[in-house]
């Protein structure tokens, strides 16, 4: 039986009622080994491809694998733990850390917190404090820095740039959503927040404090639409303020406001800090 047709089968036995208390040293192997296959970044709570809208910049969730990070946390009971000395009270353990010098990836003590099932890549940046959840995925060569956070099922692609102070919410529930996902080769500024399975195109570059949420229109300039949910490749982005529905109210003096993303074209200046960035990594 696949890994997949596993996770369906004990999904089924858990909406029927199975509890932490009930399962056994064989489901505990199932869901282990489903850990593994995320942390070995063999299975993606997300994927881009056949079957995905526009409005999701082309990205649809894999059901399976967001149940059986659900599973994880379902099927598992909370017990004391410990990981550098430090007690915690957790379903899940933390990640090891020891295979991160081996594949050239970097991260700082005292706070860079990787949870178990999640996927760090070669070559990437962990400063601390930082945490990355369970069913995350982070890209070879990407840069986490201090103080972000990288919610669960968060899909983070290569040679990304969070900036320090970022959120990149998840979306585990439920499971038919994709999550949040920033493409390859992204720059985020420092004070970021990604949420509610917004998808950021790949190499765009977004201004500090930018809020992404499908809930917040963005003015494509380039394309000359307002679009929600995703950011177009290729773009630079910023917070702007737009008339609100609400107008000229009485209780706003000189009305009202709410902000809205500005989307252009990548200026060869921005590209070029940028690459002065990187050259400095």
């Amino acid at each position: 039986m696949s890994l997949e047709a596993e996770v369906d089968a004990l999904w089924e036995r858990a909406e029927a009622g199975l509890t932490a208390a009930e399962a056994g040293d064989e489901e505990r192997a199932t869901l282990d080994a489903f850990l593994d296959a995320l942390e070995a970044g063999e299975v993606r709570a997300a994927e881009k491809g056949v079957g995905a809208g526009a409005d999701s910049g082309g990205w649809t969730a894999n059901e399976w694998v967001k149940r059986g990070v659900l599973l994880n946390f379902s099927l598992r009971e909370t017990r004391k733990r410990e990981y550098g000395g430090v007690a915690y009270h957790d379903v899940l353990p933390l990640s090891g850390t020891a295979e991160l010098g081996e594949r050239g990836t970097r991260n700082t003590p005292d706070g860079t917190v990787i949870r178990r099932g999640a996927y760090v890549g070669s070559d990437a940046i962990l400063m601390s404090p930082s945490f990355v959840n369970a069913g995350a995925y982070v890209g070879d060569g990407t840069l986490v820095d201090s103080c972000n956070t990288v919610g669960s099922c968060a899909q983070v692609g290569e040679n990304v740039k969070l900036g320090a102070n970022t959120l990149v919410g998840g979306v585990l529930e439920p499971v038919e959503d994709a999550p949040v996902v920033i493409e390859r080769g992204v720059s985020l500024g420092a004070g970021c927040r990604v949420t509610s399975g917004f998808v950021v195109g790949r190499d765009s570059v977004v201004g500090e404090n930018t809020l992404l949420s499908p809930r917040v229109p963005v003015y494509d300039l380039v394309e000359r639409r307002v679009i929600y949910g995703h950011l177009p490749p290729e773009r630079r982005a910023f917070t702007r303020y737009v008339d609100s529905s609400i107008g000229e109210h009485d209780l706003f003096e000189g009305g009202a406001y709410k902000p809205a993303v500005v989307a252009t074209d990548v200026e060869e200046r921005t590209l070029d800090a940028t690459a002065r960035e990187e050259a400095l990594r």
